[in-house]
């Protein structure tokens, strides 16, 4: 199982495998039947209040991540985050994509750490 991080405006990549869209709002600007997203998970983002919060601060990151991680842990998330953990129990790579312009700081990346280190543990 591979998890990969790419920006949703970038080209899809051969090694993508099967794309998900992590974020709560299309991409402005991406036409839909272009994107080449096999699935959207909205239901993964972070509330808008906390991405509102966040607003991609590197000095917030770790506060984020830790909020992000209750949110994950809601129920309200429970249904997506089970047809994730499907794709990638069946998927040789899964692709998390956001639409956000930082790379190292945004919900995709948050959630492939989390899910790391949540289902390394079981």
């Amino acid at each position: 199982m591979t998890i990969r991080v790419r920006r949703a405006y970038d080209p899809s990549a051969a090694g993508d495998g099967c794309r998900v869209l992590v974020d709560r709002l299309w991409p402005r600007g991406l036409a839909r039947d272009e994107a080449q997203i096999d699935h959207w998970l909205r239901e993964l983002a972070p509330s808008n209040e906390l991405r509102r919060w966040f607003a991609h601060d590197a000095e917030r990151w770790d506060a984020f991540c830790q909020r992000y991680a209750e949110e994950l842990q809601s129920p309200s998330t429970s249904v997506a985050l089970a047809e994730l953990r499907q794709l990638i129990s069946t998927q040789p790579t899964v692709t998390l994509l956001y639409g956000a312009r930082d790379a190292e700081h945004n919900n995709a990346q948050a959630l492939r750490l989390w899910l790391q280190a949540h289902d390394s543990a079981r």
